[in-house]
């Protein structure tokens, strides 16, 4: 098969996928099933290859994943529930101090979003923000790009965020240095979205006209679960995670035995994720009756359906991919290119640029990655986890019209389409930049 040929079976059918999601408007489960046919007939698949290639690839990411996602929803929809997440947000406003209200949201939404799509987790905040600039007399201008900026930041870096989780998968990186370094490399991404917000946004005085004030807040949840509850279905199964790597670290620090595979058990993402549930499920309290549990979990496993969705449709189409020959075909180009990290990045940013999806650009830029990694020299396990976040800082930028998460921001803070271009699409183009040049000076030592 000629390698111009293959080239542009894949340039047509990812036009095609940007043209159907963003201007046609279709879901891009059907659009990547589709794009997946597409690809597979004219790169030469037999018809039985081509459906159990899709069918084992949509199988293959729901199966290591798939429990992940519904558990980190379910974690999301509990919190918003029982007011841990206003709690969250309260026990931060007391670290940082009245006076720093915005720094508060940006903290609150860099938290919130590591097991929650960040539509969502804006959505669940919203109210809090809009008391809580009420109250300080900041303008919700400042306030919604401090609550989105943060949200973005381990959205589209730190799993078990759904995203990042299914580029590990991709990938094959190992998720606690995944998170690790995630982590650390989206704490100046949020500042900076933070810094954005204070310089940029503050040029645009929207008022905040709370529905209800902070303290109505409190009263409408009746008592609050305590600030160490709160946060512990979030930050637990991160722990797990990284204890899980220190366990499998090549000098075995917990030794080969019954330690290794205690913390190997209990740090896998499914079990660590299953955990924090189970603390989650402590917040609701009894008064709520007996079934309470029971709906709260079927709502979260109702909103985790589209995501799943979405990813085993990439999965199916990752597989595709990868069965085609597409590493002979671009590593050459992409090696004479000499741009190392800035490949990802370039894809990625193209595509969410095009196609508004973040989690699609993640999906679909690292099935396209992965065959090419050995050829590009990312063999390592920080290469691995430099060239995913790479492609995470690509998928941030940038978030306009064709985006979801445009809209929630702009319509929830009362910001009219020019105004949120100034606001949204500006912080997220910034943390995007940021982002990339962090990761490329750390490729200067590590790569």
């Amino acid at each position: 098969m000629a390698g111009w040929y293959l080239f542009l079976v894949i340039i047509v059918a990812v036009v095609g996928m940007v043209l159907l999601i963003s201007r046609f408007k279709w879901h891009p489960f059907i659009v990547l099933l589709l794009a997946g046919y597409f690809v597979g007939i004219l790169g030469g698949m037999s018809v039985d290859d081509l459906i159990n290639t899709l069918t084992s690839g949509f199988g293959s990411i729901l199966g290591s994943i798939g429990i992940v996602i519904i558990a980190g929803t379910i974690i999301g929809t509990i919190l918003e529930k029982t007011g841990a997440a206003l709690t969250m947000a309260n026990s931060i406003l007391g670290l940082v101090g009245k006076k720093r209200a915005p720094l508060t949201m940006s903290l609150t939404g860099y938290i919130v979003s590591i097991p929650v799509f960040c539509d969502s987790g804006f959505v669940i905040l919203s109210p809090i923000n809009r008391a809580l600039a009420a109250k300080s007399g900041v303008s919700l201008a400042v306030m919604a790009t401090c609550l989105s900026s943060g949200l973005y930041a381990t959205h589209c870096l730190v799993p078990p965020t759904p995203g990042p989780i299914i580029m590990a998968g991709t990938l094959n990186a190992d998720l606690g240095l995944v998170i690790l370094v995630g982590l650390l490399v989206s704490i100046p991404v949020m500042l900076v979205g933070y810094l954005y917000a204070l310089k940029i946004s503050s040029k645009f005085d929207i008022p905040a006209n709370p529905e209800v004030s902070l303290e109505e807040l409190v009263e409408k949840y009746g008592k609050l679960p305590n600030a160490m509850r709160s946060f512990a279905p979030i930050l637990l199964p991160i722990i797990l995670i990284a204890l899980k790597s220190v366990a499998d670290f090549p000098s075995a620090p917990f030794g080969e035995g019954g330690a290794k595979a205690f913390f190997d058990f209990i740090g896998n993402p499914v079990t660590a994720l299953i955990l924090g549930v189970g603390l989650a499920v402590t917040l609701i309290p009894k008064n709520e009756g007996k079934g309470t549990a029971f709906s709260w979990i079927s709502d979260g496993i109702h909103s985790s359906a589209s995501i799943l969705a979405i990813t085993g449709a990439g999965g199916a189409f990752g597989a595709v991919l990868k069965t085609l020959p597409i590493a002979e075909v671009l590593s050459g180009s992409l090696m004479q290119l000499n741009a190392g990290l800035l490949i990802p990045f370039i894809i990625a940013a193209l595509l969410k640029s095009a196609m508004g999806a973040s989690t699609v650009a993640m999906i679909v830029t690292s099935a396209m990655l992965a065959p090419l990694m050995g050829q590009l020299g990312w063999t390592s396990e920080i290469a691995k986890v430099l060239a995913l976040l790479s492609i995470g800082a690509g998928s941030m930028t940038v978030s306009h019209a064709n985006d979801s998460y445009f809209w929630v921001v702009s319509q929830f803070s009362d910001m009219d389409t020019a105004t949120a271009y100034k606001t949204q699409t500006g912080v997220t183009l910034v943390q995007g930049v940021t982002t990339i040049t962090i990761l490329m000076i750390i490729g200067l030592f590590v790569l």
